[in-house]
């Protein structure tokens, strides 16, 4: 697997990433086995991937519990990226959460240590004086973002090196490009992108709105008359199902699997360092890692572009998956 630079660091990592949300075992996802999830790392690991994602959030601390359990032995040459809780920012609160996964972790260091969301309630000198004494103090090695939208990005890369931000980006999930997108092209911050399969859609499997699991259907792509949906948005419900469609007809064309062509689309684009890529299952993460090598030509990449414009339009500037009221800034 190709290694590309993360941010402005001398760590190399896959440009296909394990997101380990799924692992907890969350209402989204469903329960988890634990020997399931750990066999998961351990293929992930054999296919070459070297960056895996998770947070305090994932299940309350679950998802680094079971990613540190599965990487002991295993830690050499793995960059391992976590994130503190926006409710967790001010100095004492964070230096305590990265404490504690670092515990979770079974580890000294965690490589990447990335603010989850912004909290325009806390100072963010002081959230930077925190993470700052983490990394002098060797506890993190390179400090990032996720979910900045260009406000928050600009204040905060003023006061700190910023390595990365991540960010919801996919063929169907296209509102980062207009604006946050040429933020981070033009101060070197790499992009994490987080949700490349549209938490399913892109894989093929789901033939209308109403095939996708109930717990699914709460980002904007769908009605607000969903019953877990949180915004007010009508969604675009017609429009991501003929984007889906002709998806599906290009890969036909080319003869590769619709996950794949998403996943290398990402790969493509400007600025993207990484693709952190969900699985549960070691057959998962293993079709994930095989997307990696997937070289999509000009007319291919340009018919992909036309297929999901109508959803890109849908969807407008807005890079909130869940909430009509934008949190990004």
């Amino acid at each position: 697997m190709k290694m590309t630079r993360l941010g402005q660091t001398e760590l190399m990592v896959s440009g296909i990433a394990m997101g380990c949300w799924a692992l907890s075992g969350v209402e989204t996802w469903g329960a988890q086995d634990e020997t399931e999830a750990v066999r998961t790392v351990h293929a992930a690991l054999d296919a070459g991937i070297t960056l895996f994602d998770t947070a305090e959030a994932y299940g309350d601390g679950e998802s680094e519990r079971l990613l540190g359990k599965a990487l002991v032995g295993n830690r050499n040459g793995v960059v391992i990226a976590s994130k503190v809780r926006p409710a967790n920012l001010a100095h004492a609160e964070l230096i305590a959460a990265c404490e504690r996964s670092l515990r979770n972790l079974r580890t000294d260091t965690i490589d990447l240590y990335q603010v989850h969301w912004a909290n325009p309630d806390v100072p963010i000198g002081d959230t930077i004086e925190a993470l700052q004494q983490l990394q002098k103090e060797g506890k993190i090695r390179a400090i990032g973002v996720s979910n900045f939208g260009v406000r928050d990005l600009q204040g905060f890369a003023s006061l700190s090196a910023c390595e990365t931000n991540q960010l919801p980006y996919s063929l169907l999930w296209r509102a980062v490009e207009s604006k946050i997108v040429p933020e981070c092209l033009k101060r070197g911050v790499g992009i994490l992108a987080y949700s490349p399969l549209a938490q399913g859609l892109l894989t093929g499997k789901f033939e209308s709105a109403d095939a996708v699991p109930e717990e699914r259907r709460r980002t904007r792509f769908y009605s607000s008359a969903r019953p877990l949906a949180r915004h007010g948005d009508t969604g675009c419900e017609e429009e991501v199902f003929l984007a889906i469609a002709e998806i599906r007809s290009i890969c036909r064309e080319i003869g590769r699997p619709m996950a794949h062509v998403a996943l290398a689309w990402l790969l493509h684009q400007p600025g993207v360092t990484s693709v952190l890529a969900g699985a549960r299952r070691p057959e998962q993460i293993r079709e994930n890692a095989a997307a990696e090598a997937l070289v999509l030509d000009l007319d291919t990449l340009q018919a992909l572009d036309r297929a999901t414009q109508a959803v890109k339009k849908a969807i407008g500037e807005n890079p909130d998956m869940w909430q009509s009221q934008s949190r990004y800034r």
